[in-house]
């Protein structure tokens, strides 16, 4: 027990030391502190346990929070803390840290930030620009390792597997301002996305997202990457499960198209089956 709490200890302090200092944090406003702070107080204050009940219920304190996209760019990387806008994945990223920061019982913006930057960052420390985990399937295979997610799609009945290469970044890197012109930045992203040549990744093929034994096994609060036909991208957008009174699926995300956090009004296999570019999802929860 004695060398447990030591090694807990340890790793505590390591955290504490690898997390970055406020000259490397960008923030939206000068309130953004004590937004963060007031929404850990009424999490901790509900004496939820359950993390995905607990991503549900700060999920919904988000709703109506507006879409933004590109909030994380900048001349440099920095660690941006921004509640007031956001996109599919600072969504899911701000659900996680303010989640896992709760389960911590703990309640105050540093602990948040140590907790944002511990899944956005590559081994959860902040680097340069290639130090973000840009694509899904490596943010969840890095935050996986290292204990912060788990995976539940190969446990979902009806999954499969497929193979694919994922590459969009380096291919395109016109269309990115921190690789534009920088030729050695592009080197380093198409360094990670090496380990991603045939990659062999999980999927629920949308068309069974009716099914009775997977809506058994997915849960409310879990994080769903729907999968993309595009060639050398994974995953195209992010959000959570949530269920109607029926027991089906909606996607509670930052919706484009719908300018600002909300529930999806048809259900996720409604939603999906329109969609010709899409094979299915991804699902991931905190673990």
């Amino acid at each position: 027990m004695k060398r447990l709490i030591a090694l807990l200890a340890s790793v505590a302090l390591m955290s504490s030391l690898t997390a970055a200092t406020m000259s490397q944090m960008r923030f939206h406003c000068a309130e953004d502190t004590i937004k963060i702070n007031a929404l850990l107080r009424v999490g901790y204050d509900s004496d939820l346990s359950d993390a995905g009940k607990l991503v549900c219920f700060y999920a919904r304190q988000l709703e109506g929070t507006p879409y933004v996209a590109h909030t994380l760019e900048g001349d440099t990387e920095k660690l941006t803390i921004n509640v007031d806008q956001l996109d599919c994945t600072t969504f899911i990223e701000t659900l996680y840290a303010l989640s896992r920061t709760t389960l911590e019982r703990r309640y105050s913006w540093r602990d948040y930030a140590r907790n944002l930057e511990n899944l956005r960052y590559r081994g959860g420390v902040m680097g340069d620009y290639s130090s973000r985990l840009h694509y899904i399937s490596d943010w969840i295979s890095d935050n996986r390792s290292r204990g912060n997610l788990v995976e539940v799609t190969p446990d979902v009945p009806h999954s499969k597997y497929i193979v694919k290469t994922i590459n969009f970044m380096s291919t395109h890197a016109d269309s990115y301002h921190s690789l534009k012109n920088d030729s050695a930045m592009v080197a380093k992203i198409r360094g990670y996305e090496s380990a991603y040549r045939n990659h062999r990744m999980p999927l629920l093929p949308k068309s069974w997202l009716l099914n009775k034994d997977v809506e058994k096994v997915l849960h409310e609060g879990d994080f769903v990457g729907l999968m993309t036909t595009t060639t050398g991208l994974d995953i195209s957008h992010l959000g959570i499960i949530v269920k109607d009174s029926d027991g089906h699926f909606h996607l509670l995300d930052a919706s484009m198209s719908g300018g600002k956090v909300m529930e999806e009004q048809p259900t996720l296999f409604q939603q999906l089956k329109g969609y010709k570019s899409n094979m299915g999802i991804r699902v991931f929860r905190l673990r």
